[in-house]
């Protein structure tokens, strides 16, 4: 039997993934709140208001840390650039999301987080799958999926997603330990 910590702190070389705490709501909101983030996923409401931050960042308090696990992603100099989100949703495996904030893209934050949260699911969860899927006019999140080492698995599925109100087909891609 594994022992799950609640609020685990998994760093790497220039981030940390750690719990959203309350000091943390104005800057979630700051960097969700941007139309481009919410339209690449399906639970994220555009306009993400404070209030929105405060419901995730309570929310999030209140998982259960067998079954989901939510980090902020923080980076050493520039403080939360994004979310990694892992949790059961009765699949093969538990699903990643995640999304990291206007300013900070292409630096790699997203393949850093996600290999770190790869690693912690397998270590500390003892997962041995991971799911995710990205949505099709989103191929950069396909290939930070690819570099963490997640395979297509040429399944596509629609999903409803908020931001956009309407549905967008997703590629499914698995990784395996």
């Amino acid at each position: 039997m594994c022992v799950i910590e609640p609020s685990p702190v998994v760093e790497t070389r220039r981030l940390a993934l750690r719990s959203p705490q309350a000091q943390d709501i104005c800057r979630l909101a700051t960097l969700a709140n941007d139309p481009d983030i919410a339209r690449m996923t399906l639970r994220m409401p555009h306009p993400f208001s404070m209030d929105d931050a405060e419901e995730f960042v309570l929310r999030v308090a209140g998982q259960d840390p067998a079954k989901a696990q939510t980090f902020l992603i923080e980076h050493e100099d520039h403080g939360p650039v994004g979310v990694l989100g892992l949790f059961e949703d009765g699949d093969l495996g538990p699903e990643v999301g995640y999304w990291i904030g206007r300013p900070f893209w292409g630096r790699g934050y997203a393949t850093e987080a996600l290999e770190a949260g790869v690693v912690w699911a397998s270590r500390n969860w003892r997962r041995r799958a991971l799911v995710a899927g990205h949505f099709d006019d989103n191929p950069a999140s396909g290939r930070v999926l690819e570099k963490a080492g997640f395979l297509y698995t040429g399944e596509v599925r629609k999903g409803f997603s908020r931001a956009r109100g309407e549905e967008a087909r997703t590629r499914r891609m698995v990784w395996l330990a």
